[in-house]
C-alpha cells in the first residue's frame, strides 16, 4: 500500500476525492428535489385537477337525460 502513495500525492488525492464527494452528494440532493415523493423543501404536489373532474357532457347527450 505505501508504494501507491509513491506514485500520488497524498493531499492532492485527498482534494480531489473531497471534490468528487461533493459533486456527487449536490447531484444526489438534487435529484431527490426534483420528485415528487421526496422533495422536502416545497413537499408533495398536488395532482392536477383537470384529470380529477369529469368533462361536461355534449348538449346533445345532456338532452337525453
Amino acid at each position: 500500500m505505501w508504494r501507491i502513495w509513491r506514485l500520488y500525492d497524498p493531499l492532492r488525492a485527498m482534494v480531489v476525492q473531497g471534490i468528487f464527494l461533493f459533486g456527487l452528494a449536490a447531484m444526489i440532493h438534487l435529484i431527490l428535489l426534483s420528485t415528487n415523493k421526496f422533495n422536502w423543501l416545497d413537499g408533495p404536489k398536488a395532482a392536477g385537477t383537470a384529470a380529477v373532474t369529469q368533462p361536461a357532457l355534449p348538449q346533445a347527450v345532456a338532452s337525453l337525460k
